[in-house]
C-alpha cells in the first residue's frame, strides 16, 4: 500500500492528549510555571474538557490512580474465607506496582516531578493513604472479633504500604531499569513472612488439658495442637504457640 493511501495515526484520546500536553509542559516550564489553560491549548481543547478529566492541576499527575484503587478494592472486596488475608494483601499492593511498570517512562517522570514539587508531594501522601486505608478495612473484616483485630490489621496495612513503596521507590531511583517485580516480591514476602500465617500451618488450635503449658506440641502439616493447664497465664501460652509456629 502506498504512502499516500496509508490512513492517518489515530488520535490519542482526549484523557491521555491532556496527560502527555501536561508533562510535556512540566518538563520544558517547570510545574508552577504551567498554567492549565497552557496544557489546554497545547493539547488542543477547551477548559470544560480537562475538568471533565481532572478536578484540578494537581489531578493530571496522577491520572492512574483512581482507577488503580478502584481495582485494588474490588480485587479485596472479592477474597473469601479461603483467602490467606496478609497475602490476600500483598497481592493488591502488586496491582500499584503494575500500574506503575505499565509505564516506566512517565513513572520515573512523576517520580522527579513529585520530588522537586512540595505540594505534589503532599498530594501524593494522600493517595498512599487511601491505598493505605483500603487494606486496612479489608484486613479489619478479617480480623473482626480478634483480640487487637483492629490494632493488627492497621500495623500489616501500613507494613505493607511500606515495604512496597521502598521496593517501588529504589526502581524508580534507577530510572525504571531491571524488574521491579523481583524487589516488591521480596519486600513483601518478609511482610507475609512476619504476619501471614504459614502455608503449612492453615489450621490452629488450642486445646486444655492436665499437661502444663507448653507440655507437648504435635504438629502436622495442616494443624498445630497445643497442650496447656487452663490456668495457664494467656502470654505463656501465645509464647508457646509462636515458637511451634518457628515466629520466635
Amino acid at each position: 500500500m502506498s504512502s499516500s493511501s496509508a490512513a492517518p495515526a489515530a488520535k490519542p484520546p482526549m484523557r491521555d492528549a491532556l496527560v502527555a500536553a501536561a508533562f510535556r509542559l512540566f518538563l520544558e516550564r517547570g510545574y508552577e510555571q504551567t498554567t492549565v489553560d497552557d496544557i489546554v491549548a497545547l493539547a488542543g481543547v477547551g477548559r470544560r474538557s480537562f475538568f471533565r478529566y481532572f478536578p484540578s492541576k494537581e489531578d493530571v499527575v496522577f491520572p492512574d490512580h483512581e482507577r488503580c484503587l478502584a481495582d485494588m478494592t474490588a480485587f479485596l472486596g472479592a477474597g473469601g474465607p479461603e483467602h490467606e488475608p496478609v497475602r490476600r494483601v500483598c497481592d493488591a499492593a502488586r496491582l500499584v506496582l503494575r500500574m506503575y511498570a505499565e509505564n516506566p517512562t512517565f513513572s520515573v517522570q512523576r517520580y522527579r516531578l513529585t520530588r522537586q514539587v512540595p505540594g505534589l508531594r503532599a498530594y501524593e501522601l494522600s493517595v498512599v493513604w487511601r491505598y493505605e486505608r483500603a487494606l486496612a478495612e479489608y484486613l479489619r473484616g478479617r480480623f473482626a472479633g480478634r483480640p487487637d483485630g483492629t490494632l493488627r490489621a492497621d500495623v500489616i496495612a501500613a507494613a505493607v504500604v511500606a515495604a512496597h513503596n521502598n521496593a517501588l521507590r529504589s526502581w524508580l531511583r534507577s530510572d525504571g531499569t531491571g524488574d521491579p517485580g523481583t524487589a516488591v516480591d521480596h519486600a513483601l514476602g518478609y511482610v507475609h513472612r512476619t504476619y501471614g500465617r504459614p502455608a503449612d500451618t492453615p489450621a490452629v488450635s488450642a486445646r486444655s488439658g492436665p499437661a502444663g503449658a507448653g507440655e507437648r506440641v504435635e504438629q502436622s502439616d495442616e494443624v498445630v495442637v497445643l497442650v496447656s493447664r487452663r490456668d495457664a497465664p494467656l502470654w505463656r501460652v501465645v509464647q508457646e504457640l509462636e515458637t511451634a509456629l518457628g515466629r520466635r
